[in-house]
């Protein structure tokens, strides 16, 4: 992808009216039993009991019903170390279309079965986000294929961004939203619907401390690549920032915190606890920012934390649970 491209706020609200037939509204849950660890009133946007069990249908699916027909006629491919991979197979099931998804080694063995089951040839491929992606690129000119990345396209974004809309219209006074940090394409998308809408919201990305790339971007004022460093949330294990999601988050995007992994970790305990929800571990990373103290909050804020997914090996969240 050459240009850069953003979403505008009429984008977003073009991808609500798209996507409301085909996606479920996730509810905002109130979760009073973990407010005492965190210290402010606390509600969940559980994108966890989405279709495909976290938001990346969203994005993909406004994507696919953007294009026309003769053009996805091919099938559609995407890299994804698993979430975008299953929106990308729901999207081409849905629209009769074959779909082809180039995974990265060690990605959770639920998520590839999530990809067959939903009808996408799944390849496993060696390589970071950037040799995955050029491996796409050259699949989809060998196939004619349609290539739909994971959080550079605007259209992506913009399906992200209606989890802004919907926390923004069930979540009256809402304060403060903190959102999983990744490649960049779910904050942008949500910072942007709330910017645009009701600028006095704060917005925060929570980062791995393992892969610290945007806020270490933010320190070099300069987008600035890392080596990959293996943090347990594989959902956002990113060394590079998103060409694209870069400038949106340096722009709406109010404090970027960094959350280790033994935090994420407590995170996913606590949802599971005391919400009942089962996160995954980059879906927990925002409670995991909480309760480590990282969010300068005061006791009557609203805070809303988007949990993205909830798709990990039931054996690995065993353990951690244990």
């Amino acid at each position: 992808m050459t240009l850069l491209e953003h979403p505008t706020l009429q984008d977003i609200h073009q991808a609500r009216e798209r996507l409301k037939p085909h996606i479920r509204r996730t509810p905002i849950l109130r979760a009073e039993k973990i407010e005492p660890a965190v210290g402010c009133q606390l509600y969940l946007k559980p994108e966890t009991l989405q279709i495909t069990g976290a938001f990346k249908i969203r994005g993909a699916l406004n994507k696919a019903l953007s294009l026309p027909r003769e053009q996805i006629a091919g099938g559609l491919i995407a890299t994804s170390s698993g979430n975008h991979a299953q929106g990308i197979a729901y999207a081409a099931r849905m629209l009769g279309v074959k779909a082809t998804i180039v995974v990265p080694v060690g990605t959770p063995k639920i998520k590839i079965e999530n990809t067959r089951t939903l009808g996408a040839e799944v390849m496993v491929f060696d390589g970071d986000t950037a040799a995955r992606w050029k491996r796409v690129c050259e699949l989809a000119e060998q196939h004619h294929y349609t290539a739909v990345h994971g959080f550079e396209d605007p259209l992506v974004m913009a399906g992200q961004g209606t989890i802004g809309c919907e926390i923004l219209e069930d979540l009256e006074g809402v304060d403060t939203v903190i959102v999983p940090l990744g490649g960049g394409g779910l904050i942008s998308g949500i910072a942007t619907a709330i910017k645009e809408t009701r600028p006095s919201v704060r917005v925060i990305g929570a980062e791995p401390s393992l892969t610290p790339k945007y806020h270490q971007s933010r320190i070099n004022q300069e987008r600035t690549s890392l080596p990959l460093k293996n943090t347990i949330a594989d959902g956002v294990r990113i060394s590079v920032p998103g060409r694209n999601p870069y400038p949106i988050i340096e722009k709406y995007v109010d404090e970027i915190v960094l959350v280790d992994d033994e935090h994420i970790i407590a995170g996913m305990r606590t949802l599971a606890k005391d919400a009942k929800l089962i996160a995954e571990p980059a879906a927990a990373i925002g409670i995991g920012a909480l309760l480590a103290g990282s969010v300068k909050l005061r006791p009557d804020e609203k805070v809303c934390v988007v949990l993205s997914g909830g798709n990990w090996d039931l054996s690995e969240l065993a353990e951690i649970y244990r």
